[in-house]
């Protein structure tokens, strides 16, 4: 009787082990042609305590975008943490284009919600009396479970740095992520195919090692 609860956990962590991450709303500037940009800056916007998510999420990104053939880098390795926290905006700039940047993407954790759910012992039709029994015995007299859903709320925009021109931006959610490398692996793909979906990443310029 208790194959039928377990077999419920198993399939429940089956499918909390698949992260998934979607696009909930974007936004794109009109009349924009894609650019072949020097090089673009990466640079994640999440709080200390997420220092290891910000480097997995840069990381990631780099390395979507460097699939398509462009350079790109981390800001978190070429500048460190808080490296623009105490400069004014002139500064700022100078150190960007310093590095040989003409365009920013952003990375910013806007949230993270978690969720305690209860779960119910699972269920199985069978066509026997005894498979039925066992079945209905199992949910009366064996308790659920709880599970903890989390949520990771997330919003990228692509800049030209040349004019500091809001070219393109997207919202995304990120339920229950195994964990952060396979986030940021995810979310990166995500987010660059749609960069090239709108037109801002520019097709042409991918390499033989396509993004999958």
């Amino acid at each position: 009787m208790k194959k039928i609860k377990w077999l419920g956990i198993v399939l429940l962590i089956t499918v909390m082990g698949c992260a998934s991450s979607k696009i909930t709303t974007s936004w794109k500037a009109k009349n924009i042609t894609p650019q072949q940009y020097t090089k673009i800056l990466v640079l994640g916007l999440i709080r200390d305590t997420d220092r290891r998510i910000q480097e997995r999420m840069e990381q990631h990104f780099v390395g979507d975008l460097t699939d398509l053939g462009y350079s790109a880098i981390s800001a978190l390795q070429e500048y460190g943490p808080k490296a623009f926290d105490s400069l004014n905006e002139k500064t700022a700039l100078d150190k960007i284009k310093n590095t040989g940047a003409d365009a920013v993407i952003t990375i910013v954790l806007l949230d993270i919600k978690k969720e305690r759910k209860y779960v119910q012992a699972q269920i199985s039709y069978v066509r026997d009396f005894w498979g039925y029994y066992g079945s209905r015995y199992s949910r009366i007299y064996e308790p659920g479970y709880y599970v903890t859903d989390t949520k990771y709320f997330w919003e990228s925009n692509f800049y030209d740095m040349r004019n500091q021109a809001l070219l393109y931006s997207v919202q995304t959610e990120s339920f229950s992520p195994e964990n952060t490398e396979s986030m940021g692996h995810e979310y990166g793909k995500l987010i660059v195919n749609n960069m090239v979906k709108k037109k801002y990443c520019n097709q042409n310029l991918q390499r033989k090692s396509k993004i999958n």
